[in-house]
């Protein structure tokens, strides 16, 4: 990926839409003056601009002062986004809140005092419908405020129920406070450094999730309790591969949205968030009809304005759509086809460069790798794996850890006999330093050794054996990462029987869907 340019200013104008830059336009020329005039010129030259380039900008545009720069770049982006906030304000409940908060305030300092609690009333009631407990607590202080300096004659015992209805929206913030940062934490702990590897791990995620606050929070009622208590819920299951509870919080967490249909718009990104990792479950247990469902429920929604009309949700949605997409074709041992995707991808990402977190890309590098790895193609497999193996090592080294580990056996597919040497201690060391070596990658370094003195008649039998042991260790706990990053199940098979390794996962694929069929039909008699 390139660098990225770090100018705020830039990087804000780059991502306005026409009609974003239209209504600027439009804001600013209403009382225009010689600096409005020359803020116009500026944002005219950096939007034509395709990399920041300061001097180039000055050399370009003579009228505007080197010495003077600093304070236009200032004004013009607080223009802007005066100007976005004026023609994005109903999109989010809470900038209408705060703009009312605004105006209670204005009216307060006019000494207004009835206005001001009026407008007070009507944020109070936006907030708890809308679940904006922050906004709550900001009424209610500016509520207590003019209750406590001023004899309003509101109500008899407002001091009563302005004391309660404080002390009750603290105790959610409290809760809520607690929980979003436990949910933040676990994500923060998967980013860094994958799922759970040994028991040293399991102990520190242990010590993280169970301090009280999980058990505290299973009565609470509101939704952003519930929201955070399922999402830690959620983190920590996947992280230590408890692949049923991530399941069940994943789907109490899009059926939470569900349940009150008003918060998709409120909180968009959470919802998206929810029904990727929903995807994600049922990919990860096998869950193919329900996988299919979901990903048809997530296109459904990508089309309505609150993801078309909406510049991070239409991001988000590409990202978690493509994965989806990308996990059907290694679900469906399809991986051929699934290359079609592949263009797209990277158009995509160039496209949007500029938003993309490097977690995100590094997911679809492995992604694409795995891809062109199942389908033959293992020259094209390296180049994405290499892309992996430059990034500077620091999130996702399960990501790094497998990466080289699936760059090692595309050189052996290949032949490259002459470098394998070098990779294997290379790769191991690796793993090792990262702590993400496991029985399994011991056996696999152990037989690529021990290979390279093999004849091919030979090879055979000890395909079969290293077979035999791998599957011995499906199950165990802290092995099941292994294969959940890298199908070395179907790659020995495929090496057994002479077959492409997808054909060997579509030949399971397609046994398995006879078998639900069969289901189907018996519980339907």
């Amino acid at each position: 990926m390139p660098n990225r340019s770090t100018d705020a200013l830039f990087l804000l104008i780059q991502s306005l839409e026409r009609s974003e830059k239209r209504n600027f336009k439009l804001f600013v020329t209403r009382n225009s003056s010689s600096s409005e005039l020359k803020i116009i010129q500026l944002f005219d030259a950096l939007d034509k601009m395709e990399v920041y380039d300061e001097d180039l900008l000055l050399k370009k545009n003579p009228s505007l002062q080197k010495q003077q720069l600093s304070n236009l770049k200032a004004h013009l982006y607080r223009e802007l986004l005066n100007s976005l906030r004026l023609l994005k304000q109903d999109e989010n409940i809470d900038i209408q809140i705060h703009e009312q908060l605004d105006f209670a305030r204005i009216l307060y300092n006019k000494g207004l005092y009835h206005q001001s609690l009026k407008v007070l009333e009507k944020i109070k009631e936006l907030s708890k419908t809308n679940n904006q407990v922050t906004y709550l607590l900001q009424a209610l202080f500016l509520e207590k405020n003019i209750e406590g300096l001023h004899i309003t004659r509101s109500m008899q015992d407002r001091a009563d129920r302005l004391a309660a209805e404080v002390e009750e929206t603290n105790g959610r913030l409290t809760m809520i406070g607690a929980l979003s940062n436990l949910s933040l934490q676990l994500y923060s702990w998967y980013i860094k450094n994958g799922l759970a590897r040994n028991s040293k791990d399991a102990e520190s995620l242990d010590l993280l999730y169970h301090n009280g606050l999980i058990e505290a929070s299973k009565d609470c009622k509101g939704f952003y309790e519930k929201l955070y208590r399922y999402q830690c819920k959620s983190w920590y299951a996947f992280i230590v591969q408890d692949l049923i509870m991530y399941y069940r919080y994943c789907q109490k967490w899009v059926d939470l949205f569900h349940q009150e249909p008003k918060m998709i718009d409120v909180e968009t990104a959470h919802y998206i968030k929810g029904l990727h990792n929903l995807m994600s479950a049922h990919f990860d247990l096998g869950n193919y009809q329900k996988f299919r469902e979901t990903i048809q429920c997530f296109e459904s929604f990508s089309q309505t304005d609150i993801v078309q009309q909406n510049h991070n949700n239409l991001i988000q949605v590409f990202v978690y759509i493509q994965i989806a997409k990308l996990n059907q074709h290694f679900m469906e041992g399809s991986f051929t086809e699934g290359l079609v995707e592949v263009p797209l991808i990277e158009e995509k990402l160039k496209e949007y460069e500029l938003y993309l977190d490097r977690h995100r890309i590094l997911v679809f590098y492995y992604k694409i790798a795995s891809l062109y790895f199942g389908s033959g193609d293992f020259d094209r497999s390296i180049d994405f794996l290499n892309k992996i193996i430059n990034w500077k090592v620091d999130l996702r080294t399960d990501l790094q850890c497998y990466a080289r580990l699936l760059h090692l056996i595309a050189h052996y597919e290949l032949g490259n006999y002459d470098i394998l040497e070098y990779l294997l201690k290379s790769v191991y060391r690796f793993m090792s330093k990262m702590e993400n070596l496991s029985t399994v990658e011991v056996e696999v370094f152990a037989f690529i050794k021990y290979s390279f003195r093999l004849s091919p008649k030979e090879l055979k039998p000890e395909f079969e054996k290293l077979l035999v042991k791998l599957k011995e260790l499906e199950h165990d706990r802290f092995e099941t990462r292994a294969f959940m990053y890298l199908d070395i199940i179907s790659w020995l098979e495929s090496k057994i029987s002479a077959t492409p390794v997808q054909t060997v996962i579509r030949n399971k694929f397609l046994e398995n869907q006879k078998k639900v069929s069969a289901r189907s039909a018996q519980n339907s008699d």
